[in-house]
């Protein structure tokens, strides 16, 4: 009897260490989650060393002879690699050997003090990760920012890129809602304002969540400012050079998105005729992590095509 109690004592004593340290850092204890869920996937977390530094990825290796299609997943603004998490384990079962980079500044990757953190900078650092891993030509794709990086690079190093993936991707010249101060937030109204606007059927955000999730993003908000200043100046924009892409291109866009509309997605498939737009109903601008089903569905029977689709419009429709 008194094992028993014992034991009932360590659980309730756990459970509540547990609640604490989830009220004190939910932030932390979610990336922990993240990081278990990639670890029983078989999803391995790997450094390269690249003239930038030691670079931080994930390499998610499909169990098929030869191991699977290459493809380099470039994440967006402000965020980091583990945000692939739902799309690696669905592409990694559906034949693709993935990687999925820090970009310069996030993550674990490094950090130096006297970058910009423009896209150039980040585009190179991508180019070099590529070189880093010995792949002779790969297929790319890219998140909000990520996507202007792959956009560019498939533009600038078509010898690299075989097929090219944006998603609610940047790029194009257009004036975010609430401009450059909405990614740089600074108390619990302005945080639930970005929040909204990245998801937008999200519930509201609990105020212990709010201030852990201030307190992490302030530790790396002077990137995010940089990155931001750097892309205002407009020296990168895609508008004038995406006649200039000669791979196919899959465009796939959150119905929803309140960051950057649909009515990009649409002009973005206007300028490259060898693209297909893939409307994600009922999504977001985090259709990647949001929706991953029906995203990663898309994306696999787009780069496993024989030949490609071009100049078409899907809608891929809730199932719920």
């Amino acid at each position: 009897m008194k094992t028993l109690e014992r034991l009932l004592l360590w659980i309730v004593a756990l459970g509540l260490v547990f609640g604490l340290v989830f009220y004190k850092r939910p932030v932390w204890v979610q990336q922990q989650a993240t990081h278990l869920s990639l670890l029983v996937h078989r999803v391995q977390s790997n450094y390269t060393m690249t003239p930038e530094g030691r670079v931080h990825y994930y390499e998610a290796e499909s169990r098929i002879p030869g191991g699977g299609i290459p493809l380099v997943l470039v994440h967006g603004l402000a965020d980091r690699d583990e945000s692939w998490a739902p799309m690696l384990e669905r592409l990694k079962k559906a034949g693709f050997h993935v990687y999925a980079p820090d970009l310069l500044g996030y993550g674990r990757s490094p950090k130096p003090s006297d970058s910009d953190y423009s896209i150039a900078t980040q585009e190179q650092l991508v180019v070099d990760f590529i070189h880093s891993l010995g792949l002779q030509k790969t297929d790319i794709g890219g998140w909000s920012m990520g996507g202007w990086i792959v956009l560019k690079l498939a533009v600038d190093h078509p010898e690299l890129v075989d097929r090219v993936v944006v998603y609610d991707s940047a790029g194009l010249r257009y004036q975010v809602v609430g401009g450059a101060t909405i990614f740089h937030p600074t108390d619990g109204p302005s945080l639930q304002r970005l929040a909204s606007l990245l998801e937008p059927h999200a519930a509201p955000i609990p105020r212990f969540v709010r201030r852990d999730a201030l307190r992490t993003m302030a530790k790396n908000q002077w990137v995010v400012d940089r990155s931001m200043a750097s892309m205002q100046t407009g020296n990168d924009l895609m508008d004038d050079r995406l006649s200039g892409l000669t791979e196919p291109l899959l465009i796939v866009w959150g119905s929803d998105d309140e960051l950057l509309p649909l009515a990009l997605g649409h002009k973005m498939h206007a300028l490259v005729p060898q693209s297909e737009l893939d409307i994600v109903e009922g999504c977001g601008h985090l259709a990647p992590k949001t929706c991953p089903a029906r995203v990663a569905s898309a994306t696999a029977d787009f780069l496993k095509a024989d030949t490609a689709p071009k100049s078409t419009v899907r809608t891929l429709a809730n199932m719920h």
